[in-house]
């Protein structure tokens, strides 16, 4: 993505997410506006200097988001390779479900690791992470240079175009199943990520860590059912050799990290023992739009 003239301190969005992105309070198509995106309406929306675009204004702000110390967190998790084969397996399965040109959103991108492995993947695919965190947006918007970043909360109607993405992508992130339908295309697939019963089963109790929702997976269904038919699920399931700084890293970029304090963790992460192997386990689950009387 070229960056703005020199002195502006802004990236600028390419012209193709100007085709994807629509204003949330008209739906009118957004363009470039001295530094900002800007509809028909005058609607306005300012680009940050870090390269993405906040379309939440007013009332539609959210009010939590991954605060900058769980991103770094996470950043430093995911850079050390923990997660890696989960980052293939998505970039693999992209490459047989959406051509190499695809547009591809990310519901709730976090650092932009997954999406911009999948952009390896397809050499001429624009990514669009979504997400609510702004440090969580600046690091999408250099992850990657294909990748985009929009805060947006996934819960609401989303600012793009209906049946714009070829390819959406959910991990670990909330599900909004009438919007993810409603901006997929007709053939496009939607890839979503869950942890299973088994994964960090290891941490649980010595950390305290909370617990995978045993109905996980019926919930996933319930939420997706009317609106997509079910593909292949691939289960991913490997052992972790993790040093202390690993384990506190993965737990602070967690749910977890709300309920336990600094010292609290590195007292219990202490006592673990160095180094310490801890079961991955995910599921994969592919899932195709519905058509009208499916």
């Amino acid at each position: 993505m070229p960056p703005l003239p020199t002195g502006t301190g802004r990236r600028r969005p390419s012209d193709r997410l100007l085709t994807i992105l629509t204003c949330p309070l008209c739906r009118a198509g957004l363009e470039r506006a001295d530094g900002a995106l800007r509809c028909p309406g005058r609607h306005t929306f300012d680009l940050a200097r870090h390269g993405y675009v906040s379309l939440l204004t007013g009332r539609s702000r959210a009010t939590s988001a991954d605060s900058a110390d769980m991103v770094r967190c996470r950043a430093a998790f995911l850079g050390a390779g923990h997660y890696d084969p989960l980052a293939r397996t998505l970039a693999d399965l992209a490459t047989e479900l959406a051509p190499p040109d695809a547009t591809v959103l990310d519901a709730g991108a976090g650092t932009g690791h997954y999406l911009s492995a999948v952009l390896d993947a397809l050499p001429g695919a624009l990514g669009i992470g979504l997400d609510t965190s702004a440090a969580a947006l600046r690091a999408t918007a250099r992850a990657h240079a294909r990748a985009e970043a929009a805060g947006w909360d996934v819960w609401r109607p989303w600012p793009v175009r209906t049946g714009s993405a070829h390819l959406l992508l959910n991990v670990f992130a909330p599900r909004n199943g009438p919007e993810f339908h409603r901006v997929l295309r007709p053939d496009g697939a939607l890839l979503v990520v869950t942890p299973t019963g088994r994964h960090l089963r290891e941490l649980h109790e010595p950390l305290g860590l909370l617990a995978v929702d045993a109905r996980k997976e019926e919930r996933l269904r319930r939420t997706l059912s009317a609106a997509f038919r079910p593909g292949r699920a691939e289960p991913l399931e490997y052992v972790m050799t993790l040093t202390p700084e690993d384990v506190t890293s993965l737990v602070a970029m967690t749910p977890t990290a709300h309920h336990l304090g600094p010292e609290e963790l590195r007292h219990r992460v202490s006592g673990l023992g160095a180094p310490v192997r801890v079961t991955a386990s995910f599921l994969v689950s592919v899932h195709r739009p519905r058509r009208s009387g499916q």
